[in-house]
C-alpha cells in the first residue's frame, strides 16, 4: 500500500471500529415515512433499533448557520412559502436558503404539503433544522431511552458552480460544518460524504480525524474515481444500481474501502445486496429493515 494512503486509512479503521453491526441508514431521516431532514424524522428512525446512522444534507444560511436540507433553496415538490404559499416549480431556486438568514429559513414549511413520490410519508408542518439540533436531539434520545449511541452520515452538498451563490467555498463551509459536528458529537462518531470531490480532499488533509465517504453517480470504475480523488476513502458510496454482483463488491473490498450503497428502498434488492457483502445499506424506508431479516 502507498505510504500517503496509510494515515487516513489508519484514522478512519478507528473511526468505523466501534460500530461492528450492519450499518443500516435512514436516508434523509427516512423520507419514505417521515418528512426528510425533519427533526420528527430523525426522532422516528432512532425508534427503529436497526438503524444505526443518520444520513443527512447540509447547507448554509445568509447568517453562516448550517441547516439540514438536500437542496440549498426551497424544493417546489413538497415546502410551503412564508404564511402557506406554494412555490412554483420555476421559482424554487430563488428560495435560496444561502441568501437567508435561519430565522426566515424558519417560517418555511416543508412537511404539511408531503411529497408525491412518497405516498406513505406522514404529513406534518416541519421547519428545516440546524445540524446542531439535529446532533442534540438524537444524542439525548439515545441517552433517555438506553439506545446504542448513533452514528451520523454528513453530506456536503457543495459543486463548483454553486460557490459563492448557493453556498461558501469550501473552506469556509467545512469550517462551519465541523465546528458544529465537533461540539456535539464524538467524531469517531461521524462520516463525512460528498459528491464534490474537493471537499473530500480538503477534509483529507485538515480533518484526518474524520472517516470520509466518496458518493459515487458516475459510471467510471472505482478504480478511476479513487484515481481523480487522490487517496482512498474510507468508504465508497455508489448508487446500488452500479454493483452488479458479488464480485464488485470483493473488488471494492480489496482495494481497502467499505461499500455502502444508495439509495436501496426495495426488501429484495437490500436482501441481494446485503447477500453480496455490502457494508451497509442507505435508504428511504428504515420501516422495512426488519422485513429483510
Amino acid at each position: 500500500m502507498p505510504r500517503f494512503f496509510a494515515i487516513p486509512l489508519l484514522f478512519a479503521a478507528m473511526n468505523l471500529s466501534a460500530q461492528t453491526r450492519f450499518n443500516w441508514q435512514a436516508h434523509r431521516g427516512g423520507r419514505g415515512i417521515m418528512p426528510e431532514n425533519s427533526l420528527p424524522a430523525f426522532r422516528k428512525s432512532l425508534e427503529i433499533k436497526e438503524v444505526a446512522t443518520l444520513e443527512l444534507d447540509v447547507v448554509v444560511s445568509k447568517d453562516r448557520q448550517v441547516v439540514v436540507s438536500h437542496e440549498p433553496f426551497f424544493s417546489a415538490d413538497f415546502c410551503l412559502a412564508p404564511g402557506g404559499k406554494e412555490i412554483a416549480k420555476g421559482d424554487q431556486k430563488k428560495h435560496n436558503l444561502y441568501q437567508l438568514t435561519y430565522a426566515e429559513i424558519k417560517q418555511y414549511d416543508c412537511g404539511s404539503k408531503g411529497n408525491k413520490a412518497y405516498p406513505e410519508q406522514q404529513k406534518m408542518p416541519v421547519a428545516k433544522p440546524l445540524l446542531g439540533e439535529v446532533l442534540q436531539m438524537a444524542e439525548q434520545y439515545c441517552r433517555d431511552n438506553n439506545r446504542p449511541p448513533v452514528h451520523y452520515n454528513i453530506e456536503i452538498k457543495s459543486s463548483p458552480d454553486g460557490d459563492g451563490t448557493y453556498h461558501p467555498n469550501v473552506t469556509e463551509f467545512s469550517t462551519l460544518v465541523y465546528e458544529v459536528i465537533k461540539q456535539h458529537v464524538p467524531l469517531s462518531r461521524v462520516v463525512l460524504q460528498s459528491f464534490d470531490f474537493r471537499v473530500l480532499k480538503h477534509w483529507h488533509t485538515q480533518y484526518p480525524d474524520v472517516a470520509l465517504s466518496a458518493l459515487v453517480a458516475n459510471l467510471k470504475s472505482a478504480e478511476k474515481n479513487v484515481e481523480e480523488l487522490g487517496f482512498t476513502p474510507a468508504i465508497y458510496s455508489p448508487y446500488f444500481k452500479m454493483i452488479l454482483d458479488k464480485n464488485a463488491v470483493d473488488k471494492i473490498h480489496g482495494m481497502g474501502m467499505k461499500l455502502v450503497p444508495w439509495t436501496i428502498n426495495d426488501v429484495a434488492d437490500m436482501r441481494r445486496l446485503k447477500d453480496w457483502g455490502v457494508d451497509g445499506i442507505i435508504t428511504d424506508y428504515p420501516n422495512r429493515i426488519a422485513e429483510v431479516r
